[in-house]
């Protein structure tokens, strides 16, 4: 039996050589390597800055302390999320105010923003304040989820109306375009991921990459504690001396042994993305010939998939099936027996309002983000990376439609 999981990174021998230099340098905390790889990370972006850190979850929080967020604000984000995205804004002392998203792109659905905004808000002295609790509306994060650009100049349209910031946690979208314009180039600070199931991977880690150079010293600053004085600029002066403080900061430094492994991942960048989106063509053709009752993930005009997850939904049409409820249960037995014929799946992500947390919190029903609810119980990732034969994938498909027709 073929064993087949969800993901697996790719490597070569660079990051071991890599990894060995930093070792052999000494230099193993947050330093040169690092900022090479902000470096290599930002300039395919087509961004000016990118300031690395220990997680995108930590990116979220420096990049929304950085920018002002807090206590005392409303801040609108998806409800179909990985929960890191809410919890970085309850971090900073806000609070996540959840919209619906679109099934077929598991995307923020525009229209819910608005939506949300004339029923919840009013103007008074020239901020949108929340009727019930009295929180200033501070923004928007949208997400760009498992690889796909949400439709940002629709989310900027309304932040721009409004006067609203926003934030986009682009942790799935390295590489992600609308055009011939990366996620991070639209006018928005943003946060990426490289945790192993990314399309590069550091281990953990995280970068935000912003074209505000001012914002960026910043956000180096208040990464490293507040410290006004970079490692590397001590180094080259009186490295006795301890520097100012003049915030109270975070420790989120990536080291420079995972910088020297990203600088290695960085040069497969495009070619990981490329094979990858190979693949999906070939899950798409295959799916569409053997397995109607699964419902591809889209690619929308002028937009450029990543395919960081390949994640599908099951049509319960074409099942006979009446109910989100009973879609969620066939959808649990069918991922257990595929796992018991060596195929690893998970569901997309989270409904992040129907977690223990933020359903108790804050009261949240299934029913509020109906959307969001289906794409909970009903999303399939399928297996996917670089090392994937053409017969795994074939072995992938040949298991689901016997288990779905055995079932």
């Amino acid at each position: 039996m073929r064993k087949i999981p969800v993901t697996r990174p790719y490597f070569d021998a660079e990051e071991l050589d890599q990894i060995k230099a930093s070792l052999d340098s000494g230099w193993v905390a947050n330093g040169p390597r690092c900022a090479e790889f902000e470096k290599k990370i930002a300039e395919h972006e087509g961004i000016k800055e990118g300031v690395a850190t220990t997680s995108c979850t930590t990116a979220l929080h420096l990049a929304m302390t950085g920018e002002g967020m807090g206590a005392g604000m409303d801040v609108i984000v998806p409800a179909f999320t990985f929960v890191a995205t809410e919890n970085a804004i309850v971090e900073t002392g806000a609070t996540p105010v959840m919209a619906d998203i679109l099934e077929e792109t598991f995307n923020i659905d525009a229209e819910k923003v608005k939506g949300i905004i004339s029923d919840h808000y009013i103007e008074k002295d020239g901020r949108l304040v929340n009727r019930k609790n009295g929180n200033v509306l501070w923004g928007i994060v949208p997400v760009h989820e498992f690889g796909l650009c949400c439709d940002i100049y629709a989310i900027n349209a309304i932040a721009e109306e409004y006067g609203l910031r926003i934030i986009e946690d682009a942790a799935c979208a390295l590489g992600a375009m609308i055009g011939e314009k990366h996620q991070g180039g639209f006018g928005n600070t943003s946060c990426v991921s490289f945790h192993p199931r990314k399309s590069i991977t550091t281990g953990e880690g995280g970068m935000i990459l912003t074209d505000n150079e001012a914002l960026a010293v910043k956000l180096r600053e208040l990464r490293s504690h507040g410290n006004s004085v970079s490692a590397a600029d001590r180094d080259r002066g009186k490295g006795f001396l301890l520097p100012e403080f003049n915030d109270a900061g975070f420790n989120y430094r990536m080291t420079d042994i995972q910088g020297g492994m990203g600088i290695a991942q960085a040069k497969k960048l495009d070619f990981i993305i490329e094979t990858k989106r190979e693949k999906a063509q070939y899950y798409n053709k295959r799916i569409s010939e053997k397995l109607p009752e699964l419902i591809f993930p889209v690619e929308p005009e002028g937009y450029f998939h990543t395919y960081q997850s390949y994640v599908c939904m099951l049509d319960l049409g074409k099942l006979g099936i009446d109910s989100v409820e009973e879609g969620g249960e066939y959808r649990n037995r069918l991922l257990a027996l595929l796992e018991k014929r060596g195929v690893a799946t998970r569901q997309g992500t989270h409904a992040v309002h129907t977690l223990g947390y933020y359903k108790n919190k804050y009261g949240y029903k299934p029913e509020d983000f109906p959307h969001a609810y289906a794409c909970d119980r009903l999303s399939i990732t399928l297996p996917l990376y670089v090392q994937m034969t053409d017969e795994d994938q074939q072995y992938v498909i040949d298991q689901i439609r016997d288990v779905i027709d055995n079932m």
